[in-house]
């Protein structure tokens, strides 16, 4: 998993150094006064894969052989609004409240030589969020890399609030979470628009797992003691 996010960067990167090459090489200087201006407003759209970090509970393996992990990652999507505040000619502050679609998986396995089968958790999250981010960056001519940083206030309309006969979920999570971030991208002066492509991690503060285990499948709970969100996200911001 390590090195699909691995492999995923490095893409994303090797994409983002050509289309500023690219830029560089074929457009005039354009809009110079485009960075000077307080206020700017776009949209954005993305790509993203979401994980866990899950801490299994030794106290449930003294009795339990049970042993969740993460199963295969599956994309999601992001739509955001991006409200851009430029505080001096490297700094800005970025607000850019939306939306993100995805699903993860936990599987389950035993060592014991018993015959039961624990089916894979596949858990759907849908987020209202807000991300607040600080932005420095430094143009060259029609380009301009930037580094970010900062928080996300993210709640998962979607958890449930108790088990749910149509749903063979076995473990809740809780709706709000907060995240920190941190990314880099590279700002495209074109003639009509400003584009960026950026890539960035996101990890949850707050252990998400609602420890209330299922009335009739408690061992899927009891046997994590912890559940902490993570996230990579490949966007493209219009403005």
């Amino acid at each position: 998993m390590k090195a699909g996010f691995k492999r995923i960067s490095l893409i994303a990167v090797m994409i983002m150094l050509g289309l500023g090459l690219s830029g560089q090489r074929q457009l005039p200087f354009d809009g110079p006064w485009e960075d000077e201006k307080f206020f700017n407003v776009g949209y954005s759209i993305g790509l993203n894969a979401m994980t866990f970090k899950i801490d299994p509970s030794e106290q449930f393996q003294v009795y339990d052989s049970l042993y969740p992990a993460m199963g295969g990652v599956l994309p999601g999507i992001n739509i955001h609004l991006t409200l851009n505040f430029r505080l001096n000619q490297f700094f800005d502050i970025r607000l850019l409240p939306g939306m993100s679609f995805g699903q993860r998986n936990i599987s389950f396995s035993t060592t014991s030589l018993t015959d039961t089968v624990f089916s894979p958790q596949k858990i759907e999250s849908s987020f209202i969020e807000i991300p607040l981010q600080l932005r420095y960056g430094w143009r060259m001519r029609n380009v301009k890399p930037y580094v970010i940083g900062g928080i996300n206030y993210r709640y998962d309309f979607y958890a449930q609030d108790k088990y749910r006969i149509e749903r063979p979920v076995y473990l809740r999570l809780n709706k709000p979470d907060l995240y920190y971030e941190a990314g880099a991208g590279i700002r495209f002066y074109l003639s009509n628009i400003k584009m960026s492509a950026e890539i960035k991690m996101s990890n949850g503060v707050k252990d998400v797992l609602a420890h209330d285990p299922h009335p009739e499948y408690p061992q899927y709970c009891n046997a994590i003691d912890q559940l902490k969100s993570r996230m990579w996200v490949l966007s493209l911001h219009f403005e």
